[in-house]
């Protein structure tokens, strides 16, 4: 029989443990850009005058031009990352679901929507990211007319519960899998979770209204 090489094994978790470090920091680094980003695109529902200020700052300081690109980058290293524990097989799929149902663990069903939602953000986040990038400046003008054609009000519909969701998992999964969060810490952490979407998620569907009803 063959034995088992401890030097090989001790070098792939490593390895795996690195690439684990990664997919946190990537994932931490996308998270406070979403809210970054929300936060910024919310100032529309204060006044488009204030966007367009803000937009022609991160325009004019090559902060979008440059920044774009390497968040798009990161935001596929990131999923390329996550994607080592994801089945793509269909038997694979009905594997975790059968599982979660088994278990009934709220945070195996988080995973599972987690893993659900990314796969509808790679392809309307990538969409999105190309159509605002390869269409500078940004302005609130532009942005509404876009979001007031129906099917791209769908398309953002869509997008930003899956966006929310998953941040909001990811935030709470950070916590607990790195020892941010102790166990007993756990109920308060998810209550605190759910606070921070339902707020982006509140802050989301008023600025889309917003630019329904810009001129």
């Amino acid at each position: 029989m063959m034995k088992a090489n401890p030097t090989s094994a001790a070098g792939m978790s490593r390895r795996d443990a690195g690439l684990d470090w990664l997919q946190m920091l990537t994932g931490a680094g996308l998270i406070l850009f979403m809210w970054c980003h929300m936060i910024l695109v919310s100032s529309v529902v204060i006044s488009p005058k204030i966007m367009n200020a803000i937009a022609h700052f991160f325009e004019a300081t090559y902060m979008a031009q440059v920044g774009g690109p390497l968040i798009f980058l990161t935001f596929l290293l990131h999923f390329v990352l996550a994607a080592r524990k994801i089945p793509f097989r269909a038997e694979g799929q009905g594997t975790i679901v059968r599982h979660a149902r088994m278990l009934k663990h709220r945070d195996t069903w988080l995973w599972v929507v987690q893993a659900g939602t990314a796969m509808i953000i790679l392809i309307l986040g990538a969409i999105h990211m190309w159509v605002v990038l390869t269409d500078l400046p940004i302005t609130a003008a532009k942005s509404a007319a876009r979001i007031q054609q129906f099917w791209w009000f769908i398309f953002y519909m869509v997008l930003l519960p899956c966006v929310e969701l998953h941040v909001s998992i990811g935030f709470y999964r950070i916590g607990v899998k790195w020892g941010f969060v102790k166990s007993e810490d756990r109920k308060g952490f998810k209550k605190f979770e759910k606070t921070l979407f339902t707020i982006f998620m509140v802050i989301g569907v008023i600025t889309l209204i917003r630019f329904v009803t810009l001129g």
